[in-house]
């Protein structure tokens, strides 16, 4: 008893000296300071790097990711185009024109909305939409054709080779009038779009060739449609087939062209057509192939903050979307896993969830700058719920887990050591100067060893629907990162760091 006393003696003293000396001098914490789960900046400095460890072409002399070497130098030269650069989409060594594109929107929109807080991380993420616009100028570079894939997607994956050793067949693959592709061409008229956003200030000269370049093949998407995944199916499919059909990006499209132009022909292209286009479905997903929910929140902005009164429906049609990932509302359709995480499907669900998160957020913003909320039957939704709920998916993602496992490499003690992605699985040039052969390299792919190179930032596809997570390099739905992954991420933490006082 008398050496409890003596404690709590002990324990008053120290109280009384440190409101008396430092304590009491000491300024207020920020209210939110107390409640950062993680370091965000740090994690937004990671998920923008991850981009760097995805370049194809020639590298240039201030690359971070060190392991990585001069790629696919003479892509597009057997159809007599430049198609170096570029990015490889995940742990191939195929470059995917649909995926690339929607990866470079989403990277647009993420400084959009959130550069302005990056502060910093803002060059390196201008740098990481320059290097996807740049090779979409290429391969739009001739009017009426939109190239969309270099490689043998069969023969790539038949081999596990380092993307510096890849003598896989570098096939080029197109869409025309006669093989349309208004999906990837719209989508791709959609990055264009928003990217001449991002540089309108800073380089005014490329922004505008930017633009232009949107309005062309935009027309062309438009005038000659259909999926590209009808023409050049034994080629895309099943990587990047078209399962949403190519309606929701033009609709997407549009809504870029829109509020990069301001020219009202869009405004009423997306008056006239938006029904035909699917505005109203009921689809609540958001990722590479539909755009559905994108698009609605984007035009809702036009109504909220700049109040276009006849995209008035848009916000009743983002206001649908965020129901239904309420949990508890007689309006949820979303599923999440016992641990909390948003589950859409068991392939590289982790975009579902980045994704999402950007759209939450950013559709805070939109709310918050029009004082509006939304109401799904009797329950109101403010900005903060969703503000709410979109930094508990991060949270999740980033260590809040069953696991306790960062699903972003290199970030947290614990994270992804066996990632299905050759380069990282490989040793590198620097460790091993000579060519490992196509079959050779399945040795490595087949090792449980920790892969040898770390591709920092790389956004894993994530658990399963009971939040189990093998760390199986076989595993490519749960393992494999991808852009498309971490583009909306990076505005999310963005806007996260800044919150919390990071930035």
């Amino acid at each position: 008893m008398a050496f409890s006393s003596t404690l709590l003696s002990l324990s008053l003293l120290l109280v009384l000296l440190c409101f008396f000396t430092s304590c009491n001098n000491a300024k207020p914490a920020n209210k939110h300071h107390r409640f950062a789960s993680h370091n965000y900046k740090d994690a937004l400095t990671k998920s923008i790097l991850f981009f760097e460890g995805q370049r194809s072409g020639k590298l240039p002399s201030n690359q971070r990711i060190t392991w990585r070497r001069d790629s696919g130098l003479s892509d597009g030269s057997a159809s007599h185009v430049d198609l170096v650069g570029g990015y490889y989409d995940a742990g191939d060594n195929v470059k995917f024109g649909f995926p690339m594109a929607f990866t470079t929107t989403m990277l647009s929109w993420s400084v959009i909305e959130f550069g302005g807080l990056m502060k910093g991380e803002l060059g390196n993420a201008k740098d990481a939409i320059k290097w996807g616009t740049d090779y979409l100028l290429k391969a739009t570079c001739h009017p009426g054709v939109l190239y969309v894939q270099v490689g043998d997607a069969n023969k790539d994956h038949a081999c596990w080779e380092r993307p510096e050793d890849m003598d896989t067949p570098r096939a080029v693959y197109k869409i025309d009038k006669n093989t349309p592709g208004s999906d990837v061409a719209a989508e791709t008229a959609a990055a264009l779009a928003a990217a001449s956003l991002v540089f309108r200030r800073s380089d005014p000269s490329y922004s505008k060739l930017l633009v232009r370049r949107a309005i062309n093949v935009f027309m062309f998407a438009d005038k000659y449609r259909g999926p590209y995944s009808n023409g050049l199916k034994p080629y895309v499919c099943p990587f990047y087939c078209s399962y949403s059909g190519f309606q929701d990006e033009l609709l997407w499209g549009a809504a870029w062209l829109h509020k990069a132009t301001k020219n009202p022909t869009y405004l009423k292209y997306i008056q006239i057509n938006g029904q035909t286009l699917g505005a109203d479905e009921s689809d609540n997903t958001f990722g590479w192939d539909n755009k559905h929910v994108g698009a609605r929140i984007l035009l809702s902005k036009a109504f909220l903050v700049q109040k276009v009164q006849s995209l008035h429906d848009y916000k009743g049609h983002a206001d649908t979307y965020i129901c239904s990932l309420i949990p508890g509302t007689s309006f949820s359709q979303s599923k999440y896993t016992p641990g909390g995480l948003l589950f859409t499907m068991s392939d590289s669900n982790m975009q579902y969830v980045t994704s999402t998160s950007f759209l939450l957020l950013t559709y805070a913003k939109y709310l918050t700058s029009s004082h509006k909320v939304v109401t799904c039957g009797s329950t109101t939704i403010t900005p903060k719920t969703l503000r709410n709920i979109a930094k508990k998916q991060v949270d999740y993602l980033l260590g809040d887990n069953p696991l306790k496992m960062s699903y972003m490499v290199g970030y947290g003690n614990r994270y992804p050591q066996r990632i299905h992605h050759r380069g990282s699985s490989l040793p590198s040039i620097s460790a091993h100067p000579s060519k490992i052969q196509c079959s050779a390299g399945f040795a490595s792919m087949k090792t449980q060893s920790s892969n040898p190179n770390i591709l920092v930032g790389a956004i894993v596809g994530g658990p399963d629907a009971n939040d189990r997570f093998p760390d199986d390099r076989s595993d490519y739905e749960q393992s494999e990162p991808a852009t498309y992954m971490n583009s909306p991420l990076v505005g999310a933490l963005a806007y996260l760091a800044h919150s919390f006082g990071q930035l």
